[in-house]
């Protein structure tokens, strides 16, 4: 008899309103390229409109990079259900009022309800916060969010590793989001120090 295959571990990834809608879809990319993940994608409208001012990206090249694709309206969706198992969910990038929703526990779409579902259910939620200069709302969204177990995760480029390009950037900030997530054998390079004399 046949040992059953391993099942896919599944992750939601969700594209908000904000500018870098290229993390959300260099996440996908870096995903179908590593396998063994089955990604659930959503895109809100403000999403939509970022791909394709930002990247120049139609929705069928999107949704290609996705396993599954639900709509934002559809509440009934499998995702909405803490009997749906998942590894948790990314939201990359997250704009302010996804974060808000979030933070107060609206669950006014899918996207914030499948976030509110992995909170409740003790998964991993990242959230790839989009704004500058922050406001004492955002701030205090963003300690809500912690406070519940959500970890907020702005895309912030690093320049110990001297990239030479954006895309040197954005892949540094997916390997350590995938890293994160345990979902993959880490991706992102490992800190060796510095190297040299220090005083």
């Amino acid at each position: 008899m046949n040992a059953p295959a391993a099942a896919k571990r599944r992750l939601i990834v969700a594209i908000t309103g904000a500018s870098g809608a290229i993390y959300g879809v260099r996440l996908l990319e870096t995903l179908r390229r590593l396998g063994g993940v089955e990604t659930h994608l959503l895109v809100s409208a403000a999403g939509w409109l970022n791909i394709q001012h930002e990247l120049d990206l139609d929705k069928a090249a999107v949704h290609a990079l996705a396993d599954v694709v639900h709509n934002p309206r559809d509440v009934g969706a499998s995702i909405a259900s803490g009997s749906f198992a998942t590894e948790g969910m990314i939201v990359a990038p997250c704009s302010m009022r996804t974060l808000a929703s979030v933070a107060h526990g609206l669950s006014d779409n899918l996207i914030t309800r499948a976030a509110d579902v992995v909170l409740k259910e003790r998964r991993r939620l990242v959230l790839l916060v989009r704004e500058t200069p922050f406001n004492l709302a955002h701030l205090r969204n963003m300690t809500a969010v912690t406070e519940m177990g959500g970890v907020i995760f702005p895309p912030l480029p690093a320049f110990y590793h001297k990239p030479a390009s954006i895309d040197e950037m954005v892949d540094h900030t997916v390997a350590r989001v995938v890293d994160l997530l345990g979902v993959a054998q880490p991706v992102a390079a490992a800190w060796q120090g510095m190297r040299g004399e220090t005083d």
